[in-house]
C-alpha cells in the first residue's frame, strides 16, 4: 500500500467507521460460525498497524505477519512481542499444523499469486482449523481506492469460491457484506470515475457521518451468516 494509506490506518484505525463495524461483524462470525477452544492459536496474516488484535484475542492466542516496516514496528507495539515477517504465498519459517484459525483480513487481494497463497495457508492449519478471509467485491468498482491500495484484483462471488476450491479447500460460509451501504458506496465508485478522482477512499468523515456509518455497517453483525445478501463492497468466507 502507499506509504500515506498505512499512517492513516494508524491514525484512524480505532475509531473510522469501516475498522469499528468491520471488528464487530468478524467477531460475531468467528463466535458463531468457529468453533475456537479456550487454547485456540490463531495467526493474523497481513496485520498491518495491529487494529484487529484485541478482537482476535477474545478468542485465542494472537501470532501475526506483516512485511511493512512501520506498520510492524506500530503492530509489535500493540502485540507486545515481536510480528513475524514471512510473506505469502509461502510463509517460510511457519510450520505446517500451526493454527486453529488465519485470518486474511483484506490481504489476499494484495497478492499476485492467490492460488498458491491460499494453498501454503492451509497447510498451516492444525486439523479442523478455519480459515476467515475477506476481500474487497466487484470488479467493475475498481477504482483510485484500489490503486492506492495496491490491490491485484476486486473479487466475484464465484471467483472468489473457484480458487478457494482450487486450493482444496471447502467453503463453509461465503457471503457478500458491507451490504447496507452498498448503494451509496457503489454510485460514489461511478461518479468518482466519471469525475477522474485520484485518491483513496479511506479519508476520516466527520464525527457525525462517522458515527452514522459506524452504526449502519455495524448492524450487519445481525445479518452476515445469518441471511444471503445479494450484494456487497466486500465478500467474506470460512474455509476449511
Amino acid at each position: 500500500m502507499d506509504r500515506d494509506v498505512y499512517d492513516r490506518m494508524a491514525q484512524h484505525d480505532a475509531t473510522h467507521w469501516w475498522y469499528v463495524a468491520r471488528r464487530r461483524i468478524l467477531s460475531g462470525l468467528i463466535a458463531t460460525h468457529i468453533n475456537l477452544g479456550k487454547s485456540a492459536k490463531i495467526l493474523e496474516i497481513g496485520c498491518g498497524t495491529g487494529h484487529n488484535f484485541d478482537m482476535l484475542g477474545r478468542f485465542g492466542q494472537v501470532d501475526a505477519i506483516e512485511i511493512d516496516e512501520g506498520a510492524r514496528a506500530l503492530a509489535e507495539q500493540r502485540l507486545g512481542r515481536p510480528i513475524l515477517t514471512a510473506p505469502l504465498p509461502e510463509l517460510t519459517g511457519i510450520a505446517d499444523g500451526s493454527y486453529d484459525m488465519i485470518a486474511l483480513l483484506d490481504v489476499l487481494e494484495h497478492i499476485g499469486d492467490d492460488l498458491a497463497s491460499l494453498t501454503h495457508i492451509k497447510h498451516k492449519l492444525k486439523p479442523g482449523g478455519k480459515i476467515l478471509l475477506t476481500v474487497p467485491a466487484n470488479p467493475w468498482m475498481w477504482s483510485a481506492h484500489d490503486v492506492a491500495h495496491h490491490h491485484h484484483r476486486r473479487y466475484t462471488k464465484p471467483g472468489l469460491a473457484k480458487v478457494a476450491q482450487q486450493a482444496g479447500l471447502k467453503i463453509e460460509l461465503l457471503n457478500h457484506f458491507n451490504s447496507l451501504l452498498f448503494p451509496v458506496a457503489a454510485a460514489a465508485r461511478i461518479i468518482g470515475k466519471a469525475m477522474g478522482k485520484k485518491t483513496s477512499d479511506d479519508q476520516m468523515p466527520s464525527p457525525a457521518i462517522n458515527a452514522l456509518l459506524t452504526r449502519v455497517f455495524g448492524l450487519e453483525r445481525h445479518l452476515v451468516g445469518r441471511v444471503p445478501l445479494p450484494a456487497g463492497v466486500s465478500l467474506v468466507a470460512i474455509l476449511s
